[in-house]
């Protein structure tokens, strides 16, 4: 994906709106040993774009009511598919899976992690295969197709509740995001943060480029939880992965690297990677999320 032309500032502002944000979302987490939280880890990310999905409806508090999270809300242009209804108390139950290190295994002691602590992340079970149905037009073609994603904070956690699908011009092996005060409109309308992006390499295999770890830096600059989703359905051996520059040593190298396009990046002197697999984003069964396909 090509890096945004738009000026980080714009970004910025998003950010600095969120300064004083408390708790502003309509989301209610529920209590973990009340609701039965269940934590595991995700067995193979190659078996199926998602293999923990439940099919019964699950639900949410919110305001003291219980909300289906099995529907999705698609705006501008698509009618809303989202609706409300009761489910029995015994619904209650959900699933909240650890996202392991891309591969199937599980992140070792001696894998290279991020210095700083950074918080939780909670996307939904639904957003990959969500997100390449929407693509699965351009990913026919061989191009790229991305999209944003806005979280909310509730008590020291980001919960993703929004995907924007913005206008774009795809190739083969970029995606470049245009009209993006349209996505910056929907961010601060509902004071979420941009936690990252997601977009597919229909013909490549699943790993970032450098042109990828740039838009991933503007990112990861103003939110340090900010992590990239990339969807490679021909990699056999890893058709999900969810990155983020590793910090100080891959953030320092992008902030001071100032070509354009593709080109080599040097590595850590300490011999760190640049950037590395998440290991703060959890997958939740029962996080309901909106759509906005702005094409």
């Amino acid at each position: 994906m090509k890096k945004s032309h738009v000026s980080d500032m714009r970004f910025e502002t998003v950010i600095q709106q969120k300064a004083g944000f408390k708790e502003e979302c309509s989301l209610t987490v529920i209590d973990e040993e009340e609701a039965g939280i269940s934590l595991f880890q995700l067995e193979d990310l190659t078996s199926s774009w998602c293999p923990m999905v439940v099919c019964k409806p699950v639900s949410i508090k919110t305001a003291n009511k219980y909300f289906s999270v099995r529907k999705v809300t698609r705006s501008l242009p698509s009618t809303a598919l989202s609706f409300v209804e009761k489910v029995p108390q015994d619904a209650q139950n959900y699933h909240i899976t650890a996202f392991n290190s891309g591969d199937g295994s599980s992140k070792s002691d001696n894998e290279p992690s991020s210095s700083k602590t950074i918080r939780d992340v909670h996307i939904s079970m639904r957003l990959m295969e969500d997100f390449l149905d929407l693509a699965k037009e351009n990913t026919e073609k061989e191009l790229e197709t991305c999209g944003i994603l806005g979280a909310c904070l509730e008590k020291g956690t980001l919960y993703m509740t929004t995907l924007i699908i913005p206008k774009q011009e795809s190739a083969s092996n970029s995606c470049q995001a245009t009209n993006e005060e349209e996505v910056f409109k929907i961010l601060n309308e509902r004071s979420l943060y941009p936690v990252g992006w997601i977009h597919t390499h229909p013909s490549q295999s699943c790993f970032m480029s450098s042109v990828d770890l740039h838009t991933q830096y503007s990112y990861q600059a103003m939110i340090a939880e900010a992590f990239a989703i990339v969807l490679a359905p021909k990699d056999t051996s890893r058709s999900c992965g969810l990155f983020r520059l590793t910090d100080p040593e891959g953030m320092n190298i992008l902030k001071n690297c100032h070509e354009t396009g593709f080109h080599p990046h040097k590595e850590p002197d300490n011999g760190n990677p640049v950037y590395e697999h998440c290991s703060n984003v959890y997958k939740n069964s029962n996080l309901r999320f909106e759509i906005f396909d702005l094409r």
